[in-house]
């Protein structure tokens, strides 16, 4: 599905990641492997170092500290807020929604449209389509956008197979109405034929947790897990990400008019810098137009690892200048989804620490 939008900008990005940093050649003795194997996964898949939230962390802690930070910089007005949105694979709570407990702890207005939307790996692109369409009507003209994604909380740590890639993170984006007429471009599909490709198969009311879903069992593959663990069909995964994400970017492009040289940068979700490498070569991208540099820093951390891709690689650049970005994500769901747009300058596109403690 195409859509297009206008007179919506992103006024800034702040990514909130752990303090507590792990690294891979640390985390070898866990697995049912020789270290010379697990070195050659690390060269070939990217993996250095992820940042890891302790036990007890939860999206509401790292959004408060985020949106404090930004209040205590004069950078956001809670009584201007006229929506938050709160997207991530897994929420603080069945009940209540993570979207209003945060509006309350926070001072949102209540005049604020609160909503908790599940999506993993393309959660920034899902997001940021909801957010435009919401600018469309009157009465809305700012909003904030939380994508997080603490993961790390529910993979085993015997698993290699996901593991060594997950990372945890809060991304706050604020996007409001804009002057300026320049033109988004934007394109999602989904299929849910290949949902379970990635789960996490018990803990919901398709299978209720209980004694036997907290015991942990070795795969065909020497990985251990429990029912309560994510797995993820790594092949599926890899193979969907290279038949869909090439020609969803050509067909944007196509879209929008523009050609794939004219785009500044391509800000793609970031599994793991093998599949990267591969979608790169066959959509004939300049390597330097696309950063792979995130899951060896900071790991896997779904619909975070865009914005803080963002962060990372352009951040003191977007203070000062405009890009044209081409923006990605795919995975869970299965969801894959793009957006063309012009972003910059931004009052704020950083990275802070959350610090090791609990609470917000």
């Amino acid at each position: 599905m195409n859509l297009k939008f206008n007179h919506c900008r992103i006024s800034g990005i702040l990514t909130i990641v752990p303090e507590n940093e792990s690294l891979f050649d640390d985390e070898i003795q866990n697995y049912e492997f020789s270290p010379e194997t697990s070195l050659k996964l690390k060269e070939t898949m990217g993996y250095n170092k992820h940042r890891i939230a302790l036990p007890g962390s939860t999206i509401t802690d790292y959004s408060l500290y985020g949106l404090e930070y930004l209040k205590s910089h004069n950078l956001i007005d809670p009584d201007e807020i006229d929506a938050l949105l709160v997207v991530g694979s897994q929420m603080d709570y069945i009940l209540p929604p993570t979207s209003n407990v945060i509006q309350g702890k926070y001072g949102f207005k209540e005049d604020c449209i609160c909503l908790d939307i599940t999506q993993a790996c393309a959660g920034f692109e899902v997001g940021l389509i909801q957010a435009f369409m919401m600018l469309q009507q009157e009465s809305i003209n700012k909003i904030v956008l939380i994508n997080a994604d603490m993961l790390s909380l529910k993979v085993s740590k015997r698993d290699r197979n996901s593991y060594p890639l997950i990372g945890d993170g809060v991304a706050i984006t604020l996007i409001e109405k804009s002057e300026d007429d320049s033109k988004i471009f934007a394109n999602i599909k989904m299929d849910g034929k290949g949902a379970f490709a990635i789960q996490i198969p018990a803990g919901g009311l398709a299978k209720l947790p209980d004694e036997t879903t907290r015991v942990e069992k070795k795969d065909e593959f020497g990985n251990w897990r429990s029912e309560e663990h994510m797995v993820m069909k790594g092949d599926e995964v890899f193979m969907f990400a290279q038949r869909k994400v090439p020609p969803m970017i050509e067909s944007l492009l196509a879209y929008s008019g523009y050609s794939r040289e004219e785009v500044d940068f391509y800000m793609f979700h970031q599994p793991n810098r093998f599949m990267l490498k591969k979608i790169a070569r066959k959509l004939k991208i300049d390597e330097s137009k696309l950063p792979m540099n995130i899951v060896e820093n900071f790991g896997n951390s779904s619909g975070v690892t865009v914005p803080l891709d963002i962060c990372y690689n352009i951040g003191d650049n977007l203070l000062d200048n405009e890009y044209k970005l081409c923006m990605a994500g795919f995975g869970g769901g299965l969801t894959w989804s793009s957006i063309l747009m012009n972003v910059g300058p931004l009052s704020i596109c950083k990275i802070i620490e959350f610090p090791n403690r609990i609470g917000g």
